[in-house]
C-alpha cells in the first residue's frame, strides 16, 4: 500500500511541475492549470488511502472520520464555485491575498491538531520544532494576509499605517517567539507546558503578522501579496515534516521557492530590496512629497481631438494601469485596439512588472479581452520603442510612468524603473483627476509639452474614442 501512496505523490508533484510550467504561457495555461488539478486530486486520494491504515508511532487513530470529510469537501467545492462565478477580475487581489491567509491557517490548524492527538506521548525534538515553525510562518501568513485583504478591499486605510518604535516592537516580538521555541524544546516532555507554549506563539505570531503588513503601503502590494504566498508555501513545508508528508513537502517548497523569487523580481522592477518594503519608512515620503506645488501647464484634450492624433498615427503603444482595472475597462481597450488596427495602425500594450495589485495583473485582464499575447510587450522590451511611438496612451497608470523615478534624486520613487512614455511622440493620459497614485507622489508626466490630459473615467473615454476612431 505504501508504495502505491508513494508513487501517486510522485506522480502528483510531477503534474504540479508540469502544469506551473505551462502556466508560464497564455496560451498554455488552461492546460495547466487542469493539469495541476488532476495532481491535486490524486494527491488528495493517495493521502485518504494512506490515512485509512493511521500511523501508529505517530500516535495518529486509524479512524479517518468520513463525515468530515465529505462535508468538508462538499463544503469547499460549493465555496470554490461561488468564488470562481462571483469574484470579478478587479478583485483577484483580494481574493488571492484571502487564499494565501487560508493557506497559512489550515497549516497552524494541522500543526496544532497533531500536537493535541499526541498528547499522551512526549513531543520528539524534531516534532516540537517544526510544529513550532509551522505555527509562527502559519499565523504570521494568516493575520498578515487578513490585513492585506483588508487593505485592498478598503476596509482600512490602504496608506501605511505606522507608529514610533514599529519596527523595534516587532523585532522585540520576533526575539520573545525564538525564545519560546527554545523553551518549548527544553519543556517538550511536559505536555502541557508544551501546548500553552504553543497557545502562547499562536498568538504572538498572529500579532506580528498584523505589524508586519499593517506599515505597508498600496504602493507596495504588489511585493506583500508575492511574499505572502511565498510564506503560505512555506508553511506547508513545515507543516509537511510535522506530518512527514514528502508531497506537502515538495508542494510547499515548490510555491514557497517560486513566491520568493517573484518577490525578488518585483523588488528589483521597483528598484527597492525586500528589507526596504518590510521596514522601509516609504510612507512618510509619500506624505510629504505630495505635498509639492500644483501642477501647471496641463493641456486637456477632447475625445474628438485625441481620435484625430491616434487615427493619423503608424504605431500606437497602450499602457494599461489599475485605473482601467478599477474601471473594468479592458474589454474597451481591446475594442480600441481593433478599431485601430482596421486603420493600419500597429497597436501594442507595455506592461511594467508592478502594474496593478498583483503580479501579472494586468496580462490577465487583457487576456480575459482577448488581447493576444503576443502583443503585450514587458518592460525591457518595450520601453526603446517609445521614442519611435507615434502616440502612447496610458490608461489609469501612474507611478509606473512617472518620469521623477529618473529624474528627481529626492523622490521616493527615484531610481524605480519606468515605462518612458514621455518619450513617445504624444501623450494622452486617460485619468479622472490629477489625483496621485499609491506613492502619492506628483507625477511629472502630466506636465510635459506632449502630454494631452483625457479627463474622465477610463471605460467611457475609451469608448467615446472608438467612435470617433470609428467615424473618420
Amino acid at each position: 500500500m505504501n508504495y502505491i501512496v508513494e508513487f501517486s505523490y510522485l506522480l502528483a508533484a510531477v503534474l504540479f511541475i508540469l502544469g506551473m510550467k505551462l502556466m508560464t504561457h497564455v496560451k498554455s495555461a488552461r492546460k495547466g492549470n487542469l493539469l495541476a488539478a488532476v495532481g491535486m486530486f490524486v494527491a488528495v486520494a493517495a493521502t485518504l488511502i494512506n490515512m485509512k491504515s493511521g500511523d501508529a508511532s505517530a500516535g495518529i487513530p486509524a479512524s479517518i472520520g468520513w463525515p468530515y470529510i465529505i462535508a468538508g469537501i462538499i463544503v469547499g467545492s460549493i465555496i470554490g464555485m461561488l468564488f470562481s462565478k462571483k469574484v470579478k477580475m478587479t478583485g483577484m487581489p483580494e481574493l488571492v491575498a484571502i487564499l494565501n491567509g487560508f493557506g497559512g491557517g489550515a497549516s497552524v490548524l494541522v500543526a496544532i491538531s497533531y500536537v493535541w492527538a499526541k498528547s499522551s506521548s512526549v513531543l520528539s525534538l524534531s516534532d516540537i520544532i517544526t510544529v513550532m515553525l509551522s505555527i509562527l510562518i502559519g499565523s504570521v501568513t494568516f493575520t498578515g494576509s487578513m490585513v492585506a485583504f483588508a487593505k485592498l478591499k478598503g476596509l482600512i486605510a490602504g496608506r501605511p499605517i505606522v507608529f514610533k518604535g514599529n519596527n523595534l516592537l516587532n523585532g522585540a516580538l520576533f526575539i520573545v517567539v525564538l525564545a519560546s521555541l527554545v523553551w518549548a524544546v527544553i519543556i517538550r516532555s511536559d505536555i502541557g507546558a508544551a501546548h500553552m507554549m504553543l497557545l502562547a506563539v499562536t498568538i504572538i505570531s498572529s500579532i506580528l503578522g498584523v505589524l508586519i503588513v499593517t506599515p505597508i503601503g498600496g504602493a507596495d502590494m504588489p511585493v506583500v501579496i508575492s511574499l505572502l504566498n511565498a510564506y503560505s508555501g512555506l508553511a506547508a513545508t513545515a507543516t509537511g515534516f510535522v506530518l512527514g508528508n514528502s508531497l506537502l513537502i515538495i508542494t510547499g517548497s515548490l510555491v514557497g521557492a517560486s513566491g520568493i523569487i517573484l518577490s525578488n523580481i518585483m523588488c528589483k522592477a521597483m528598484n527597492r530590496s525586500l528589507l526596504n518594503v518590510l521596514f522601509g519608512g516609504f510612507g512618510q515620503a509619500q506624505q510629504k512629497e505630495s505635498k509639492e506645488g500644483e501642477y501647471q501647464n496641463i493641456k486637456e484634450c477632447s475625445p474628438e481631438e485625441a481620435a484625430l492624433i491616434l487615427e493619423s498615427a503608424k504605431s500606437v503603444i497602450m499602457v494599461p494601469g489599475y485605473g482601467m482595472a478599477v474601471a473594468q475597462a479592458q474589454h474597451a481597450v481591446q475594442e480600441l485596439a481593433l478599431a485601430l488596427e482596421k486603420k493600419g495602425v500597429n497597436v501594442v500594450f507595455a506592461i511594467h512588472p508592478v502594474a496593478g495589485r498583483m503580479p501579472g495583473h494586468m496580462n490577465v485582464l487583457l487576456a480575459e479581452a482577448d488581447v493576444p499575447y503576443e502583443k503585450l510587450k514587458e518592460m525591457d522590451e518595450i520601453n526603446n520603442e517609445f521614442k519611435q511611438a507615434d502616440a502612447a496612451i496610458v490608461i489609469g497608470a501612474n507611478d509606473v510612468v512617472n518620469p521623477a523615478a529618473t529624474q528627481n534624486k529626492g523622490s521616493p520613487i527615484y531610481g524605480m524603473p519606468i515605462l518612458n512614455v514621455h518619450e513617445a511622440k504624444t501623450v494622452i493620459v486617460i485619468k479622472r483627476s490629477l489625483g496621485a497614485g499609491f506613492a502619492g507622489i506628483k507625477n511629472l508626466l502630466f506636465e510635459y509639452p506632449n502630454t494631452l490630459m483625457l479627463f474622465g473615467d477610463a471605460k467611457e473615454m475609451l469608448k467615446k474614442l472608438t467612435q470617433e476612431v470609428n467615424e473618420l
